[in-house]
């Protein structure tokens, strides 16, 4: 028993700084606020949990090869034992770029809506709940003729992703009327275009869960159907920060893997984990001119105004904000590395795993955001200092 007894202090470290960090962080009280918000509105965390097992279902179903239905066996799990762990020093690299997307996400869109984005542009377009009426008389009132242009882009892109699974369906199929190159074309300017509704798609449900921390924070109760429509509403001011990010999004990371089907790029994708990071330190460095315009009728502008205003009066809390949300992703992060490596080919095993990681990655997303909304209130009514929680 002695002998194994060392193997355990680095992890009762790891547990008692993770403990006293937690404890004792000037944000502790956004943190435990967050908590009990998604506790009371269990959508939140659910929200993201749904979206992040959509997305790995449909991963799973197109590109894992499924030989038997012995591959999948959940008895897999028995031979846990025998399974090679890797150490820390081998995956820690790999994790350290979806680490800081998911910080990144926190500030503007937390997951991939992917295919449930295909589900979620029929609803629009069937004016599921009013939402389509609400988002053009929100475009109108907002951008006036420009609003028209905005919502034609909104409609194609949300056309391109009801396609998107069509055409990926469909692909093999048309190989005898069209090349090779020509189908790859097809199907990355289908997919490029469709980017754009599952982006801001992912922006809505974002801003959506916002008011319902607000919800929350206030002390009031919603009708659903309003709260969607108010979301939508404040989603238009939102388009004008996500517009930007669509833009540089498009320019630096899809445009140049677009443009390599049509012409030679060399190295295109090793380009990719730069413009990733660029993305995520542009968000992070404007973290709060989503939440800003999502709470406020202001301009993008007044929004970065605040930002910077928010920044200065706030860089030590918001620097704690950040370090916690950092442990927390490469946390989990390092957790998925570990557990697929570990895996390797027990398919019925990995999915079970994935089912749980959404879940966990869920939770845990939910629950910053919901900080992310507590703290940033409390920044603006000056209680930082005082405390009494929120109560609801």
């Amino acid at each position: 028993m002695w002998r194994h007894l060392p193997r355990l202090y680095p992890l009762l470290g790891l547990c008692s700084g993770y403990a006293i960090l937690m404890m004792f962080s000037p944000v502790r009280h956004a943190l435990g606020d967050g908590f009990r918000c998604i506790r009371r509105y269990k959508r939140i965390w659910m929200s993201f949990a749904l979206l992040g097992f959509g997305y790995f279902f449909f991963q799973f179903v197109t590109f894992t090869p499924i030989r038997s239905w012995g591959d999948v066996d959940l008895n897999q799990i028995i031979s846990l034992p025998h399974w090679y762990w890797p150490r820390f020093v081998d995956i820690w690299r790999e994790t350290l770029l979806p680490a800081l997307e998911g910080v990144a996400g926190i500030f503007d869109n937390a997951t991939t809506t992917y295919p449930l984005s295909v589900i979620a542009a029929v609803f629009l377009l069937a004016n599921w709940r009013g939402l389509h009426g609400a988002l053009l008389r929100a475009l109108w009132k907002r951008y006036r003729f420009w609003g028209h242009l905005t919502y034609l882009i909104l409609l194609l892109s949300a056309l391109a992703s009801l396609l998107k699974p069509i055409v990926f369906w469909r692909l093999p199929e048309w190989s005898g009327l069209v090349s090779a190159a020509g189908l790859l074309r097809i199907s990355a300017t289908v997919d490029a275009t469709a980017f754009i509704f599952e982006y801001l798609l992912g922006v809505y449900i974002q801003v959506y869960l916002i008011t319902v921390c607000l919800a929350w924070i206030k002390g009031v109760s919603f009708e659903e159907g309003e709260l969607f429509r108010f979301a939508m509403r404040r989603f238009s001011y939102v388009l004008e920060w996500a517009g930007i990010v669509v833009a540089v999004s498009m320019l630096i990371v899809r445009l140049p893997l677009l443009l390599a089907y049509f012409t030679n790029i060399p190295g295109v994708l090793d380009y990719l984990p730069i413009a990733r990071v660029l993305m995520s330190v542009l968000i992070i460095a404007f973290c709060s001119v989503q939440i800003s315009l999502t709470l406020h009728n202001e301009t993008l502008i007044e929004a970065m105004r605040a930002h910077g205003l928010f920044v200065r009066k706030n860089a030590a809390l918001l620097g704690w904000f950040l370090l916690i949300c950092s442990i927390h992703f490469f946390g989990i992060m390092v957790c998925d590395a570990i557990v697929r490596s570990a895996i390797a080919d027990r398919l019925g095993a990995l999915f079970l795993w994935k089912f749980s990681f959404a879940f966990l990655r869920g939770v845990v997303t939910g629950w910053l955001l919901a900080s992310w909304v507590c703290l940033f209130r409390q920044c603006e009514a000056g209680r930082i200092s005082g405390e009494k929680w929120i109560q609801y």
